[in-house]
């Protein structure tokens, strides 16, 4: 071999390389890019910030006022799966712009309400909650593709970041609100968001076809619960497993949520607490909420996803039954922090989950669509506290329920597994 021979290979390995390297670090910079996306987008969680004053002003009720928030989470649900068949035709960059777009101009026409209150639920609720499914969908369903290596752990950070959202917004949100009035910090903040979003959207790219980390390759355990193949959404809406992935996240989304939705009164009934003091509990809980999300999903990565709804679903059968006899203020509020670390760790999971399932190239439409659980579940776990607590005078029969149900649902995730054909159980073998 000549010299010339010689000198090119080691300049093509070294381009190669180069090239390695340079991917690698990109598929960081579009995750940080997905986790200030994601707490932009979580702002949303902030809502129970702008119950009051708006109420006050206009003279809504609360409910009428949280009729807003439950739009833009049903509304989310829906047009994650839109975005996902978008994002597979058109890329996930315009995906997500324009979800960036919608939702900041979305939150920023809801400035203009002045006593309308349907122009507030298509501002916020609906053009918003169409902006956040956009937009939450796409970070998701690239950093899988991009962190084959950690699905878990990544999905569980992106999504991290929007539970956190409302950790950010809300201080910021009560400030402005008291300095500039309600509907002025609706228009400063769409700015914010929209400024934010776009950004941050801008990044969102897809790896190179059968690209994945340099010297990676999936362990034994790992293939054992992965699809062997990519699946498109037909054929994922065949099997028997996506079906039982949407169920696992609705009943945990519901249970969840069913706390999220009355935790100040909850905490006052059960702890006799001051209303003020409710409201600083609700903040230090509303933070199992973000943890949970990333230290579930690093789990899943650990004892796969199956076991992890099990210990989660487990968790919340002891936590729901009991919680009704807990008096203490740190009791309550270690309950409701570990109940809430389990709803966001259904959102830091599942991601993942349904790339393990279905393959990553197509979990856009596939997760997408699953979020759709999300949608009902926001209508479903509120109205049944909301109605047995009005039937009731307490909150206990509420959440026994749900404690019986997710004790019979156990057994969900301990039968699911990979969708496998004959084909597909002959190649795993071989492998």
């Amino acid at each position: 071999m000549s010299d010339l021979d010689v000198h090119s290979r080691s300049m093509r390995a070294g381009a190669e390389a180069s090239t390695v390297r340079t991917t690698t670090q990109k598929r960081w910079v579009i995750a940080v890019a997905g986790v200030f996306m994601q707490i932009a987008l979580g702002a949303v969680y902030a809502w129970s910030v702008f119950r009051t004053p708006l109420a006050k002003q206009f003279g809504w009720t609360i409910s009428q006022v949280t009729l807003t928030f439950t739009i833009a989470i049903f509304a989310l649900g829906f047009a994650a799966f839109f975005a996902g068949l978008w994002l597979n035709r058109s890329g996930p960059r315009i995906v997500a712009v324009t979800g960036g777009v919608l939702y900041g101009v979305g939150v920023f026409l809801a400035s203009f309400t002045n006593g309308n209150l349907g122009w507030l639920y298509l501002s916020y609720g609906v053009i918003g909650g169409v902006g956040l499914g956009f937009g939450y969908i796409v970070p998701v369903a690239v950093l899988v593709k991009w962190f084959p290596d950690r699905r878990g752990l990544i999905t569980g950070i992106a999504v991290g970041g929007f539970g956190a959202g409302a950790l950010v917004t809300a201080p910021v949100a009560s400030r402005l609100i008291l300095s500039v009035g309600v509907l002025r910090t609706f228009a400063y903040l769409g700015i914010a968001y929209l400024i934010v979003t776009v950004i941050a959207g801008w990044f969102m790219q897809n790896p190179p076809v059968g690209w994945k980390p340099a010297g990676w390759s999936p362990s034994a355990a790992q293939i054992a619960e992965r699809a062997t193949r990519d699946y498109v959404l037909g054929e994922a809406l065949r099997t028997w497993q996506w079906w039982a992935l949407w169920l696992l996240l609705f009943l945990n989304t519901s249970a969840g949520i069913s706390v999220i939705s009355q935790e100040a009164p909850m905490f006052q009934e059960f702890a006799k607490v001051s209303a003020i003091v409710a409201a600083g509990m609700v903040g230090i809980v509303s933070i199992g909420n973000a943890v949970g999300r990333v230290f579930w999903a690093w789990f899943s990565d650990i004892v796969t996803r199956r076991m992890t709804f099990v210990v989660m679903y487990g968790l919340q059968v002891v936590l729901f039954f009991l919680f009704p006899n807990v008096h203490s203020v740190f009791l309550v509020t270690t309950v409701a922090f570990i109940i809430l670390m389990c709803y966001g760790g259904g959102f830091g999971v599942m991601p993942a989950f349904a790339a393990d399932y279905f393959g990553s190239r197509n979990v856009g439409p596939i997760y997408g669509l699953m979020l759709t659980a999300w949608s009902f579940a926001s209508v479903f776990g509120p109205i049944l506290v909301a109605q047995m607590r009005q039937s009731t005078g307490v909150y206990g029969g509420a959440l026994r329920i749900i404690a019986v149900v997710l004790a019979v649902s156990i057994v969900l995730p301990l039968i699911v597994h990979p969708p496998r054909s004959r084909g597909d159980d002959a190649e795993l073998t071989t492998r």
